[in-house]
């Protein structure tokens, strides 16, 4: 049964998305798998709740992002991609934004039981979490496009032809 992110669980799922843009990005520089970093996290940094300053995550729900965008690397970077101004390039986002965006991409396209509207508001968080300039503004304005693109109906708008889920 899906749920919703509401009530108790919602800070569960906002300390996993901070954890899973941290896993993301330590197995983008370590070249690390999903099932190692998810064990390692779980195992060693959820249980120090200093660690992870939005409390303790919601381990399926972090497991689920962790494993789902490399699972569907492909589609997000192309999803992500196809969101960005003509002149900019993934791979030459800073690679915590990648993180940032890649999980982002994959709730907006895999996790249809949160909302659009709340997977924005989360991710551009997380990005203020980790930066001062304008990369939360980078944030925001690649996720809106995204998901004008991929949750379409929740903005009261006709989806594209062609768009890719999985």
């Amino acid at each position: 049964m899906a749920q919703s992110d509401t009530g108790s669980e919602h800070a569960g799922r906002r300390a996993a998305r901070l954890a899973a843009v941290q896993a993301l990005y330590q197995m983008e520089q370590a070249g690390a798998d999903a099932e190692a970093v998810i064990e390692e996290f779980v195992e060693h940094r959820f249980s120090l709740p200093a660690d992870i300053p939005a409390g303790v995550p919601d381990e399926d729900f972090f497991a689920d992002l962790v494993r789902g965008v490399p699972r569907h690397q492909v589609e997000i970077d192309r999803a992500v991609a196809g969101s960005l101004s003509a002149n900019w390039k993934l791979q030459r986002i800073d690679s915590i934004l990648r993180a940032i965006l890649r999980a982002a991409a994959y709730e907006l396209i895999g996790r249809k039981d949160v909302p659009a509207k709340v997977v924005i508001d989360e991710y551009l968080g997380i990005a203020h979490a980790f930066f001062d300039g304008d990369e939360a503004g980078f944030v925001n304005a690649v996720l809106d496009r995204l998901a004008h693109r991929k949750r379409a109906p929740e903005f009261g708008e006709a989806p594209p032809d062609g768009e890719l889920e999985f």
